[in-house]
């Protein structure tokens, strides 16, 4: 695992919300990543739940995708 801070700066340029939407959303696939083999030491009934978090997890990492695309015009 990894520790990082956290910003609270506005950012107004257009180019830094996209540069800061696609590296949060790189950063939340690896935490997805990192909880979904955690489950692995988990029993089966924790191991379920942990799992349904990382699926609500990618569902918000979904949506960030479709706003960066859409920021791209794609």
């Amino acid at each position: 695992m990894h520790e990082h801070n956290h910003s609270h700066n506005t950012v107004n340029l257009p180019e830094e919300t996209l540069a800061l939407l696609n590296y949060m959303l790189g950063h939340n696939r690896h935490h997805a990543e990192e909880l979904h083999e955690l489950a692995h030491n988990l029993s089966d009934t924790e191991a379920a739940l942990l799992h349904e978090a990382v699926e609500d997890f990618n569902r918000g990492n979904e949506k960030l995708a479709r706003v960066l695309a859409m920021m791209k015009g794609e």
